[in-house]
């Protein structure tokens, strides 16, 4: 039987929905609301909450086919793309899960029959395991479904006890293995011949039934559960009778799309595989809204673009190829994915723009290699070295290897490890991924939100916490966390801060300085001025004044949102914001600055908005039918099946939890502040309004009065004055550059005339004064060309620091470089450089030291020409 990828993604979907497993869409890539993971790996990473009891679905059966994604943290397979038949860095996990309903028979029953009755794949070809202590699994695979007992394998716990981290949920799990046939090399599971590619596991059925402590404490689950995943690539290859995962339809695609766009005729290189399985990974980053950096995520992905785009060039591409395979992308994955289609442009606006900064790089790195070449003590560049270049410049390892073979070089690969291996136990003590799963604060409330109405109500004590644990009573001055059955202060979520104010009980108030949310508990946190028991009741009254503003600036960023796509693309998304009394701050994914016009466009807009006075509509919907209405979701925000829809007008749909204005026109005013690159493709616009931006319009205009006051001028004609000025800067600074050249074309004429003869060579040696150290270079080019063949060292002191500069003429290059030179000289005055073997230069700072250093440059050239 012979099905498409998108068909196997279909049948197991609709297999396990017709058995009451409710469809549920892949989750992003960025795992909402979990620090111990950089990215979503497997397919319950979006159900871990549920397992562990802390989340409630309506549904107790779900099937998914999850995007994952394993290039970073634990579980990390970059290195291994393209060099084996199964490794990727981008997969999909088909999986079904049962949250304290059916447990190993059903589980094991529904895998067998989707396999051998849909699927239709021969029972005598599929092999199974059981983790080494369970009996019950193993006695349901022998005596209920009948496989023989030669082809089941207990196998302990390295492959057959599964956990998502080192914390967290965990339990045995059983896999089913795919005989190839013996014209494959390989052994069952087991046995020593087992990672040959005879046998293959297709499906792992985990069985959850322990929450793994830091410890290593193992506490049961609330109810044993069920979670499975089938790695879609892995039973495409099975059913469309190919070895190798990177030959079913969608690589396929994919490979001959990349081949066309290179130019290579090898449909089985190695580096197509890569460049196939990358542009997979890196467009799904992009479209769930990681952007590249230096770091974290971002990272992550940058590392990805740049292999791809190593190993294009090792094909023979020219710098832009990679984005180009987006299309193709689109084309086998959009109808599954429609972010895919949707987001096309950003994705590739994103590639192309890291290609292009990668191809910069490269030739930066090439010339920091060949200065390190040129100033080698032996044959061996240094690890420290090589490790610079992979680290701060993106300098491949192989590259560097390929280079130093051609020179009958070899690089210091251990000496490389060890820089790699410090930098990866500075960044697990630096991560944030590394946190202990259980180690959050839990609470077993579930708080009624009541602050879109009331900004004051009556409520009860039902938790109180200190210091991280729960207790029954808070006493008077002491510091700690209340939780109300319900509350009008509004927990920190959507980018709004949390609310402030007091609760007031007993003759006295605890001071709330802050709202999150614990769970689904709103947490009041603060001090106490009185003592409070579980179960007291509370006035709570939030600081209303401040909610105003917020919900000024949170309405604000709405139109904000809304304008900025009007006027700058339907690319533009959001990537964080951040709403306070203060201000507001709004992130998006944009690929240059934003110029002023646009500022300026973007700033009527928004305030044109405010003016039309729109009621603000908000109604509640099923998720689906608001995103069909056009409505705007916020990144990284987790959405529940039943959505909150905030309308402007016509102007602005979003979904949103947050709190706002009844009519726009409450905004006031709205001012640009500032707006600033935070990362590649992402800037930020920081912006206020209502009285906050009147204050800051009062601010600019006392500063204008105040500059046009210092011209004599009215404020209307300070522009024109100032311009004025500029240009009359700009005609004395060229005066004063011509003069300098020509004092240093004189003192140049001198200095020629006072060269040193080692041999045939002259050499200059010469401290300078009331030279421009701007002047220098073009200086040492008229020396060496007036003097032939030698070596002219100038050095000028200014503002209590040492320039240096060595030039060297291209003849003797070969025998003395000015990089040894200049290192000599500039150790003389606490300083280092480097440069070119013609030309370096070096800073320092001991200016009594000049003479000393021009006299090391002096002895270095008696060694290397002889005395003169």
């Amino acid at each position: 039987m012979t099905m498409s990828s998108a068909e196997i993604r279909e049948a197991f979907l609709h297999y396990f929905a017709e058995r009451g497993h409710q469809r549920v869409a892949s989750a992003s890539l960025v795992p909402g609301n979990d620090p111990t993971l950089l990215f979503t790996n497997a397919g319950m990473v979006q159900f871990k909450d549920v397992f562990l009891g802390d989340d409630k679905r309506d549904y107790t059966r779900a099937v998914s086919s999850q995007r994952c994604l394993r290039a970073g943290g634990k579980h990390n397979d970059l290195e291994n793309v393209g060099y084996t038949a199964r490794h990727h860095t981008f997969f999909e996990m088909l999986g079904n899960f049962s949250f304290g309903d059916y447990f190993k028979r059903e589980a094991i029953q529904y895998a067998w029959e989707f396999l051998t009755g849909v699927l239709k794949l021969p029972a005598e070809k599929l092999w199974v395991t059981v983790f080494t202590e369970d009996d019950e699994a193993y006695a349901i695979w022998a005596n209920e479904i009948g496989v023989p007992t030669d082809r089941i394998a207990r196998i302990g716990a390295k492959d057959n006890f599964w956990a998502m981290g080192d914390t967290g949920p965990c339990g045995p799990c059983s896999e089913i293995f795919y005989d190839h046939g013996p014209e494959v090399w390989g052994g069952p599971p087991g046995t020593p011949e087992e990672d040959g590619d005879r046998y293959i596991e297709i499906w792992n059925l985990v069985f959850m039934q322990y929450n793994r402590q830091a410890d290593g404490t193992l506490l049961p689950l609330p109810k044993p559960s069920v979670d499975t995943g089938m790695g879609l690539e892995r039973i495409a290859a099975v059913l469309q009778h190919v070895h190798s995962n990177y030959e079913i339809d969608t690589f396929d695609a994919l490979i001959r799309a990349a081949a066309k766009i290179i130019g290579c005729d090898d449909l089985g290189n190695k580096s197509l595989r890569v460049i196939a399985d990358h542009i997979r990974s890196c467009s799904f980053l992009i479209a769930d809204g990681v952007m590249p950096s230096n770091e974290g995520r971002g990272y992550v992905l940058r590392r990805i673009i740049r292999r791809a785009a190593r190993h294009g060039s090792m094909l023979g591409a020219q710098v832009g190829f990679f984005h180009k395979l987006v299309a193709e992308l689109a084309t086998q994955m959009g109808q599954a994915y429609p972010e895919l289609v949707t987001k096309r442009t950003i994705i590739e606006q994103a590639l192309a723009r890291e290609e292009e900064q990668f191809g910069k790089t490269l030739e930066r790195g090439l010339g920091i290699l060949q200065d390190a070449l040129s100033q080698l003590d032996g044959t061996v560049i240094p690890g420290d070295v090589v490790f610079k270049l992979y680290d701060t410049y993106g300098f491949p390892l192989d590259l560097t290897a390929d280079i130093a073979r051609e020179k009958q070089l070899t690089i210091d690969e251990d000496g490389f490890q060890a820089a790699m291996e410090q930098q990866r136990q500075r960044a697990q003590q630096a991560s944030q991924f590394g946190m202990d799963y259980n180690e959050r604060l839990k609470s077993s409330q579930r708080s009624e939100f009541v602050g879109y109405a009331d900004t004051a109500a009556s409520s009860q004590v039902v938790e109180l916490f200190v210091d991280g644990k729960a207790v029954t009573q808070l006493d008077a001055g002491q510091q700690g966390i209340v939780v109300l059955a319900s509350t009008p202060f509004y927990a920190e979520s959507g980018g709004q801060i949390g609310d402030q104010g007091k609760l007031v009980a007993n003759g006295g108030a605890f001071v709330v300085e802050d709202t999150q949310y614990i769970g689904k508990a709103i947490a009041h946190h603060g001090r106490s001025d009185v003592a409070l028991k579980v179960g007291d009741r509370v006035a709570a009254e939030i600081d209303q004044a401040r909610r105003e503003a917020i919900k000024r600036h949170h309405s604000a960023t709405h139109l904000l949102h809304a304008a900025l796509r009007n006027l700058l693309g339907e690319h533009v998304n959001q990537k964080g914001s951040l709403v306070s009394a203060e201000r507001l701050r709004f992130d998006f994914a944009h690929f240059s600055a934003v110029t002023a016009e646009q500022l300026d466009a973007i700033e009527r807009q928004v305030n044109q908005e405010i003016i039309n006075n729109h009621v603000l509509d908000i109604n509640y919907m099923p998720i689906e039918q608001a995103k069909q209405a056009g409505a705007m979701a916020l990144f990284g925000e987790k959405y529940d099946d039943v959505v909150r829809v905030v309308r402007m007008g016509d102007y602005s749909l979003e979904l949103c939890g947050g709190t706002h204005v009844e009519r726009t026109g409450d905004i006031g005013q709205f001012r640009i502040v500032s707006e600033s690159g935070i990362a590649s493709g992402v800037r930020r616009i920081e912006a206020v309004t209502g009285m906050q931006a009147a204050r800051y319009s009062l601010t600019q205009q006392q500063q204008l009065r105040a500059a046009a006051a210092l011209f004599k001028a009215d404020p209307a004609q300070l522009t024109e004055r100032v311009v004025a000025l500029v240009e009359r800067s700009k005609g004395l600074e060229k005066t004063i550059a011509e003069l300098q050249q020509k004092l240093a074309a004189q003192a140049g004429g001198d200095l020629v005339g006072q060269a040193l003869h080692f041999g045939e060579h002259k050499v200059i040696l010469a401290q300078l004064h009331d030279v421009d150290q701007k002047a220098l270079r073009s200086m040492v080019d008229d020396l060496k060309n007036q003097i032939g063949s030698g070596v002219v060292v100038l050095a000028v002191a200014s503002n209590d620091k040492v320039a240096l500069i060595a030039g060297v003429t291209n003849d003797l290059t070969a025998q003395v470089k000015a990089g040894d030179i200049i290192s000599r000289a500039a150790a003389e005055v606490g300083g280092k450089g480097g440069g070119r073997p013609d030309l370096a230069q070096a800073g320092g700072t001991d200016t009594g030291r000049i003479d000393a250093a021009l006299q090391a440059a002096r002895d270095y050239l008696e060694q290397q020409f002889g005395t003169h």
